[in-house]
């Protein structure tokens, strides 16, 4: 009999400082989680770090290496699909970052949810207890934090951090939605996720976490995603209202 396994789904892009460390964090805890990583190629070889590590790992830990990069979006969706065709037959998805702004021991947090309290998906929030983030400059926390709020007036979710990329699924939940299909790439992608899982019904919780801006490498966010955001969303909540109609 197949067994079910969690699996954590990592995305990278020049993650050469934090890879190695993330991993064996996750390794450490008290839990057998696997973990996918998904590389764009990066020019620091963050692919190089995970192929050494596969060795010691065999079992848990694998790597999508993508030609280019190609966006986050793309790159969960990738990873989705390689996980749902897996022969382990994964239960359980969770998403995160790979610079310590997501600490890996909520992993274990989000798990109880999932398993024992009957929730569909668990989102890490950086804002459902007030502003919980650390060492980010003022304008980054203004613009998260708006950017939730906007999405939460515009999708009628009322998820305090729509935007938030810590998030736990169960398996069943990512293949409903990508039978439905996604639309978007950027920042605007972990908004359309949550929003699509309101639609079909799922139940959601969020729990309050810590988040720290990274000590090593380089952020990936800038502020070409705003417009995405904002026109994106206007978007696809008109095409489920003219669908209603």
């Amino acid at each position: 009999m197949s067994k079910n396994y969690s699996i954590v789904v990592i995305p990278t892009y020049n993650e050469l400082d934090n890879i190695s460390d993330i991993i064996d964090e996750i390794f450490s805890l008290n839990y057998n989680f696997h973990v996918l990583v998904v590389d764009d190629n990066s020019p620091d070889k963050t692919y190089k770090i995970v192929e050494e590590k596969i060795v010691e790992h065999i079992e848990r830990l694998f790597l999508i290496k993508r030609d280019q990069k190609s966006g986050l979006g793309s790159a969960y969706m990738t990873a989705f699909d390689w996980v749902i065709n897996s022969s382990n037959n994964y239960n359980r998805i969770y998403t995160m970052d790979a610079d310590f702004s997501h600490n890996p021991k909520d992993l274990l947090r989000m798990k109880v949810f999932l398993d024992k309290n009957g929730m569909d998906l668990v989102i890490g929030s950086r804002y459902i207890t007030g502003v919980n983030v650390v060492n980010w400059p003022i304008q980054r926390v203004l613009l998260s934090y708006f950017g939730s709020m906007y999405a939460r007036i515009i999708t009628g979710v009322s998820i305090m951090d729509l935007t938030s990329g810590y998030v736990g699924y169960k398996t069943k939940v990512i293949k409903d939605i990508l039978r439905k299909g996604i639309e978007f790439n950027g920042y605007a992608y972990q908004i359309e996720m949550k929003y699509k899982a309101h639609l079909l019904g799922y139940k959601f919780y969020e729990i309050p976490i810590i988040f720290t801006d990274r000590t090593k490498g380089d952020s990936k966010m800038n502020f070409s995603i705003v417009p995405e955001a904002i026109f994106g969303l206007i978007k696809m909540r008109f095409k489920f209202l003219f669908s209603k109609l």
